[in-house]
């Protein structure tokens, strides 16, 4: 990361894009915040909804949503290209923010949804339930307060020194962090 002033958030600036099969599996960095705010507001629908219905397929989607967003970023998952490419340009300029931490926070959904699938399928859906609603409350945080509870999680795990500094630059150099 370099130093600069892109879309009115300091220190971030594009990373150059990876090539083979890194490509395949890049994830952006960084990231339009209201574009991420926007899909787990998506996410909390679609829970609701799942959690309101009872039904295990709405776990699985879920769960396929997650694991789409981890492994590619924003190219395959229909709520993040749905954000990315139509609702977010709405809102106004990115507001850009660091990219790692993000990917960590669909991590932590995506163990969280597969969880929450197994439990379902293995005649636990109380378990199952009870992690959804984590997640509505986890997604409602990042879409309607602007607290990526996930990206608190990677912050405070990098300051252990448990995730590397050079994983995420900008979260670790202060000179870099927005204003």
């Amino acid at each position: 990361m370099t130093q600069g002033k892109q879309a009115g958030t300091a220190g971030l600036t594009a990373a150059p894009a990876p090539t083979g099969w890194r490509a395949v599996f890049a994830f952006p960095n960084p990231v339009n915040e209201y574009a991420a705010r926007i899909t787990a507001g998506l996410v909390v629908v679609a829970a609701v909804a799942t959690l309101v219905s009872g039904l295990g397929w709405g776990l699985v989607l879920i769960a396929a949503g997650f694991w789409l967003r981890v492994l590619f970023g924003p190219r395959i998952s229909p709520f993040a290209l749905l954000s990315v490419k139509v609702l977010a340009p709405r809102v106004g300029p990115a507001k850009l923010v660091p990219g790692p931490p993000k990917r960590f926070a669909q991590g932590i959904g995506a163990v969280l949804s597969t969880a929450a699938v197994v439990l379902f399928f293995a005649g636990f859906a109380s378990g199952a339930w009870i992690l959804l609603a984590l997640l509505i409350v986890a997604a409602s945080l990042e879409s309607f307060v602007g607290f990526c509870l996930g990206c608190a999680i990677f912050g405070f795990l990098q300051r252990r020194g448990l995730i590397p500094a050079d994983v995420c630059e900008a979260c670790n150099n202060i000179a870099l962090r927005r204003l």
